[in-house]
């Protein structure tokens, strides 16, 4: 009888903790400034979807740069960047963003590790700013802050990766480049008509 109580006992706390383990939500949190951050965009207005593209975008290409952990950036898209974790946290270069979706609450469904690359969190307009997050080599649900220094979340973007930022031509070279085009075309046919 000795014996049988520990043991008892013993199997007694081993169902109830796997029973805690098993109900326990799957739950990770990111914070603001945490070995996740890429950096912040200041002030993330407007914030559109190609608005909050290209500011992803534009703090990547900071990043793959040489801006350094810490820093002000500088500046682009009307915007003011500050990197957290530069190069190499991530990897010596990242890829680019891609639209994926938008949300609004704390919890943010990964899916499987990979699935998404960067996590943009908008916070009160023109308050406070907005947080960028490197989410790659994360998956399953994870929650962000419902405010950063006492600024609600206004709602959030997941991108996926694509090219890296920087490697096509802006709109201007881009039409520098078909004026080229028409003018050669145009003298050619110039001469062939002569």
């Amino acid at each position: 009888m000795k014996n049988l109580i520990p043991t008892k006992l013993a199997l007694v706390c081993a169902v109830v903790g796997s029973a805690l383990f098993a109900f326990s939500p799957n739950v990770k949190a990111l914070t603001v400034g945490d070995g996740q951050t890429v950096g912040y965009v200041f002030y993330g207005i407007p914030s559109g979807d190609a608005d909050r593209t290209q500011y992803v975008n534009d703090l990547v290409f900071f990043y793959n740069h040489g801006c350094a952990s810490g820093t002000d950036c500088g500046t682009a898209s009307g915007q003011s960047y500050h990197m957290v974790n530069g190069s190499p946290t991530f990897g010596a270069t990242l890829p680019g963003a891609v639209f994926g979706h938008d949300g609004t609450g704390t919890t943010v469904s990964l899916g499987a590790v990979g699935t998404y690359t960067y996590l943009f969190a908008k916070y009160d307009g023109p308050n406070q700013g907005s947080v960028v997050w490197y989410v790659g080599n994360l998956g399953g649900d994870q929650t962000i802050p419902s405010d950063w220094n006492g600024y609600g979340l206004s709602g959030w973007t997941l991108f996926t990766g694509g090219p890296p930022p920087g490697s096509l031509p802006d709109g201007g070279a881009t039409a520098m480049l078909l004026g080229a085009a028409l003018g050669a075309l145009g003298m050619a046919r110039r001469f062939l008509m002569s």
